[in-house]
């Protein structure tokens, strides 16, 4: 016989029949969210303000760390530039986050899963960060639950693993069981994630002197295109200064799950978080199990069907941002595992996308405008998300971008045409003052997880007939909702395929283009772009010889 349905699953996307029941008049941690996050957002341009002074043990530590590496690369491989220049820069930045400890760490991991918004050498040296962080002592973990807690560990727990199932840079997370409720009752199998001891203090001093330092790395190392470092500061602080405090992830559990109850879909399962055993720093939750999200053959000898588990999971990811202004902001494999019916488990909400209305809408109105070729739309509701200052000259931008031209396949064009038009969008559009909000930043790099994902469960997709797919969709389901809110006529809204053409650089005619050809163009892309990194030596090089001669 099955087990009964949870009453909880008309509030959130959980497990059918969980451990526990979500009541949300019946949480006391719950009660200081709203209040915490009120003052972490006053408190935050404090944070990563510049100033004369920051913690002056700490700035020394900072300094010895990244002052030699960073003065190794100026006078070594900077000289050579290109490829071999931020390969090299990537690789002491690492070594140097590793040294420094948890706070920098954390952001190589962050910078390690931002694949297109940071250069590719970057990325793929933090992705070393992400395993690479040694665990607390259980003594100290100890320490942290039974502080919080108010209890000994024993008295909750009828098991603890003294070995944790993963270690990150703010915390770690245990495998446990809660004593049973009755006498004849069985252990209840948790996990239970424990902030490391001190982070908070550290993470605080940390930001004060990344604040100090950025402003004298502008325009001095290649950091990223629309990130420099103030700006990545800023970014860095407003997502970790969140995930801090646990009641604010379990808060986001339930508000993701509620999404997604509310839509009337359940793509994702979100697991529980406890009632009560909740604080600061300690995150009792449901413990789920199922498939790694890259066990593409076990998910296949399962049945499971990995182009579907593709599918709904971009829809689903797509309408929590649209329609709720709330998503997931950290997807990554190790956040995600497939259950046995096919759905997605999201772990790990430290991190989380959430949207005003105003903002929402602008966000609306950017993807509806892409899906119609609207350039005007698309720049307007890129101005109002933040990206662009509020009184930007559009009409300047799309001139001196050039964005009203041909559409140019990028596979067509010499090493020196393509490294040129890099630079001049880039260029241009850091002199109108782009930076990168947060939604927005957590929105792409969700995107490019799931581009990847792509290529892994489903290298063989129709690119433009999946996109076709999941506008009919949105069309069918909530056209008339999105159509009002963006104010154009539902009949009018109609997906433009050139638009699409051009977001993937080809040419007018293309009719399918799967993700193991699009692969195949960005292999192409690269080498053109290296080429022309490796002519650019070559020239300097010479220079010099000249010069010398």
């Amino acid at each position: 016989m099955a087990p009964p349905t949870s009453p909880d699953l008309a509030l959130g996307t959980f497990t059918a029949s969980g451990p526990w029941v979500i009541d949300p008049d019946a949480l006391p941690w719950r009660r200081a969210v709203a209040e915490e996050r009120a003052r972490l957002q006053r408190r935050l341009p404090d944070l990563v303000r510049p100033r004369r002074l920051p913690p002056l043990g700490r700035l020394a530590r900072v300094l010895g760390r990244l002052g030699p590496p960073l003065g190794a690369w100026a006078i070594g491989a900077r000289r050579q530039g290109g490829t071999a220049s931020r390969a090299d820069l990537a690789r002491r930045l690492r070594l140097a986050a590793e040294a420094l400890g948890p706070t920098y760490i954390k952001l190589g991991q962050i910078i390690a899963s931002g694949e297109g918004l940071f250069p590719a050498e970057l990325v793929a040296e933090m992705r070393a960060c992400r395993d690479q962080v040694p665990p607390e002592t259980f003594a100290a973990v100890r320490a942290v639950v039974e502080e919080d807690l108010g209890r000994p560990l024993e008295d909750v727990f009828a098991r603890f693993d003294r070995r944790p199932l993963a270690a990150a840079s703010i915390a770690q997370v245990h495998a446990a069981a809660l004593h049973p409720e009755t006498p004849d009752g069985e252990p209840v199998e948790v996990v239970v994630k424990v902030q490391r001891p001190g982070i908070k203090a550290l993470v605080e001093a940390d930001l004060q002197v990344m604040a100090t330092i950025a402003p004298l790395l502008v325009g001095r190392i290649p950091i990223a295109a629309l990130a420099n470092p103030p700006a990545l500061v800023e970014l860095f602080g407003e997502t970790i200064t969140e995930e801090l405090d646990f009641r604010l992830e379990a808060d986001n559990m339930l508000d993701v799950a509620a999404v997604y109850a509310q839509l009337g879909r359940s793509p994702y399962v979100v697991p529980r978080p406890h009632p009560t055993l909740v604080t600061r720093r300690v995150l009792v939750m449901e413990r789920l199990s199922g498939f790694a999200f890259e066990d593409v053959a076990g998910m296949r000898a399962a049945d499971i069907d990995t182009t579907e588990v593709v599918r709904s999971g971009m829809i689903g990811f797509l309408e929590g941002a649209m329609l709720h202004g709330i998503f997931h902001g950290d997807l990554h494999a190790g956040n995600l595992f497939v259950l046995p019916d096919g759905r997605t488990a999201l772990l790990d909400f430290g991190i989380t996308g959430r949207m005003g209305d105003v903002r929402r809408r602008a966000f609306l109105r950017l993807l509806v405008s892409a899906t119609m070729n609207d350039l005007r739309g698309q720049l307007a509701a890129i101005r109002d998300l933040g990206a662009l200052p509020p009184d930007v000259d559009l009409e300047g931008v799309i001139r001196d971008l050039d964005l009203e031209g041909p559409v140019v396949d990028p596979t067509n064009l010499t090493p020196e045409q393509l490294t040129g038009e890099i630079q001049k969008v880039v260029k241009g559009l850091i002199g109108y003052g782009a930076k990168l909000p947060k939604e927005l930043m957590l929105f792409i790099k969700n995107l490019v997880f799931l581009d990847g994902a792509i290529a892994t469960l489903a290298p063989d997709l129709d690119l433009f007939a999946e996109i076709t797919h999941v506008a009919t969709y949105f069309a069918t389901e909530h056209g008339a909702r999105i159509a009002g809110e963006v104010g154009v006529d539902e009949d009018s809204w109609n997906l433009d395929m050139g638009s699409v053409r051009a977001l993937y650089g080809v040419e007018e005619g293309t009719q399918a283009l799967t993700h193991r050809e699009l692969q195949q163009r960005r292999e192409v892309i690269a080498q053109r772009y290296a080429q022309r990194q490796r002519g650019g030596v070559r020239r300097r090089l010479r220079a010099r010889v000249r010069r010398r001669g």
